[in-house]
């Protein structure tokens, strides 16, 4: 029952969760650094990917993982563990097959943002180009 409280004392009512917050962060940093932002929270068969991109000059399609905590430690990238590297990449190449994109060089990035609770704004935003390869 007292974690139950816990998590109840921490809601706030009209505050946005913290998945979302982040990735609009994340959108509007990877958009002033020279990217277009062509899908957000795209679902398919085999999962979810949280931003799809292409970076202007080189033209590359880039999956983006957005990973958010509140503190940290643990800092929240060290949650992109190999288990959640195959998934993207299984999901990344199902939706390069299904919308016909096998010409376009793709790529993995992750954006780790740490937002504590009470701040207007993330205290750290750290984005990874190429942070993995492919699994397949």
């Amino acid at each position: 029952m007292g974690n139950l409280l816990q998590r109840l004392r921490r809601w706030r009512p009209g505050r946005q969760p913290l998945g979302p917050r982040a990735e609009r962060a994340a959108a509007r940093h990877l958009k002033r650094t020279g990217y277009r932002i062509l899908a957000r929270n795209l679902t398919g068969r085999l999962g979810e990917i949280d931003l799809v991109a292409e970076h202007r000059r080189h033209k590359t399609l880039v999956i983006v993982e957005v990973k958010a905590g509140t503190r940290e430690d643990p800092p929240p990238e060290v949650h992109v563990n190999r288990r959640k590297q195959r998934k993207l990449t299984h999901v990344a190449a199902d939706l390069v097959r299904r919308r016909r994109l096998e010409d376009r060089p793709v790529r993995f990035d992750v954006v780790a943002v740490v937002w504590p609770e009470d701040a207007r704004r993330p205290t750290r935003l750290t984005h990874y180009d190429a942070a993995f390869q492919s699994s397949r």
